[in-house]
């Protein structure tokens, strides 16, 4: 129910705004791909910011072999984004190939910790909570792990849509099975 009432919200917003829409999204498996797709058919946001791990179910950090099948996924989510007409910004992350990586975006490959102002308001992008968390910002994007920080919007905890300049957010959970698909050990006892 609560899904359904955070994308009522956002596209009430969405409907009756000028303002600028920016999609924020990280770690994400080829299996959320569609659903990142239908985001972006749905909502056209201007901007999206991917934090990292662009194919998070090929962990290249621990099996470099898979490069092939990274690269795959990699030309899967270039199509998506590219096909949107928005601007976007890459941060490559820790399980990412970045040669490869900029081989498919380009310029709109950032480092780290970079810091970038849409419409007044400053957004620090990096792959974890370490590479913002010191950032003058007004918000702090990440993924990586479950970390959350003061002024940050983690993309592993969901997709994070930030109206602006009035600093409006709304998280959209990813599908059920995304963290099995990221290969995240399920929290129990929670």
């Amino acid at each position: 129910m609560l899904g359904f009432l955070r994308r009522r919200k956002l596209r009430n917003l969405r409907k009756n705004t000028e303002e600028t829409l920016v999609m924020h999204v990280g770690d994400t498996p080829e299996s959320v791909y569609r659903f990142i797709e239908r985001l972006i058919d749905d909502y056209r946001p201007e901007i999206i910011i991917h934090t990292g791990d662009l194919v998070d179910n090929v962990k290249l950090e621990r099996k470099p072999e898979l490069k092939p099948a990274y690269e795959a996924g990699l030309r899967k989510l270039a199509r998506i984004l590219k096909g949107s007409k928005a601007k976007f910004y890459i941060v490559p992350g820790n399980e990412d190939d970045v040669e490869l990586v900029k081989r498919f975006f380009g310029k709109s490959v950032v480092e780290p910790g970079s810091v970038i102002e849409i419409n007044g308001k400053t957004l620090a992008l990096g792959h974890t909570w370490e590479d913002v968390v010191d950032k003058n910002a007004d918000f702090k994007l990440y993924g990586h792990n479950f970390r959350v920080i003061p002024k940050g919007l983690n993309a592993v905890l969901g997709v994070n849509f930030i109206f602006l300049p009035s600093g409006r957010v709304v998280m959209i959970d990813y599908p059920v099975g995304t963290d099995t698909a990221r290969g995240y050990k399920l929290r129990r006892g929670l």
